[in-house]
């Protein structure tokens, strides 16, 4: 099927990232390159793009879109936790700007065999980069009881997580789990039926779980902000696009961090830990689609877009 993925906040994406036509740039979620299709439309000879993404479809496709554009375009299949390493092989120091898109593709949800959804009976995978080892399958039939709970309740932000966590465990006893609908009955079962009446469809939130657990996603964010931040050049801008409360208190909280890293008591005169500040905060209350793009593509509802800027 064809690589889809609607650029979310593109106009705001665009705006936040402060494009100038001879500037650097990276997407380090590329996707289908929606947003950077735009960003590079506005780059000069002198310009330059790097995308990055770890999923191999979306390479091809991004490839493919932004062909015209290849003399100003370095697309690299990686994890954007590597991105000091990327930039350093490319020769490159410093760059205007970085954006992180966060979400899961259209394609990925919406390409049953790759297992992300709730709504196609498919093999249990979950990978975002389809070249490493670990699946969703494993984690459910190989992660101990209380290592499942710990995730689902943490990750999910399920209130059942024990009571799934346990019957996860039943079931595998009997045979293993490998598909998405063994995965749904399951959780089905272990929700009581007045809880299932409210809150969309009961698999939703472990779903989440497991994915964010078997990409690393929260600790990939967390690890990896501060080192973007230090590769902006002056008045160069990170951009960062969450879907889930997790991710967006990470991002918060980190770049009131960069912006504010003094740790000295509160009742010090002067400030002797030696920590300056990167930069400032330029969202103090997160950007939001609008109602227009909200209705026109529902994915977008829980869109956050935060920006910091280096001094």
């Amino acid at each position: 099927m064809e690589f889809k993925h609607v650029p979310i906040m593109l106009s705001q994406v665009i705006e936040n990232l402060d494009i100038k036509a001879e500037g650097v740039y990276v997407d380090g979620t590329l996707g289908g390159a929606g947003h950077s299709y735009e960003i590079v439309k506005k780059l000069s000879s002198g310009g330059r793009l790097v995308g990055i993404d770890q999923d191999g479809d979306a390479i091809k496709a991004a490839g493919a879109r932004l062909q015209k554009y290849m003399d100003r375009v370095d697309i690299v299949k990686s994890n954007y936790e590597n991105m000091t390493a990327v930039l350093d092989n490319l020769g490159i120091d410093k760059v205007d700007g970085i954006l992180l898109d966060l979400g899961v593709s259209s394609y990925q949800f919406d390409n049953g065999e790759r297992g992300f959804s709730y709504r196609t009976d498919a093999p249990l995978d979950m990978r975002m980069d389809r070249d490493t080892a670990l699946t969703a399958e494993d984690i459910l039939n190989d992660y101990s009881e209380e290592d499942l709970r710990r995730i689902i309740k943490e990750y999910g932000e399920e209130k059942f997580a024990g009571r799934i966590a346990h019957d996860i465990v039943v079931a595998r006893d009997k045979e293993r789990i490998k598909t998405t609908f063994q995965l749904n009955d399951i959780i089905t079962g272990a929700i009581p039926a007045a809880a299932r009446r409210h809150g969309g469809h009961p698999a939703k939130k472990t779903y989440q779980a497991i994915r964010i657990e078997l990409n690393r996603e929260l600790t990939v964010l967390s690890d990896s902000i501060e080192g973007m931040i230090d590769r902006l050049a002056p008045g160069g801008r990170l951009c960062i696009i969450t879907f889930h409360s997790l991710e967006d208190r990470i991002v918060k909280n980190a770049f009131r961090t960069a912006e504010n890293p003094c740790i000295c008591p509160p009742e010090f005169p002067v400030c002797t830990c030696g920590r300056r500040s990167k930069g400032k905060v330029i969202t103090r209350k997160p950007i939001e689609a609008d109602d227009k793009e909200r209705e026109e593509n529902p994915r977008c509802t829980c869109a956050k877009l935060r920006v910091f800027e280096r001094t």
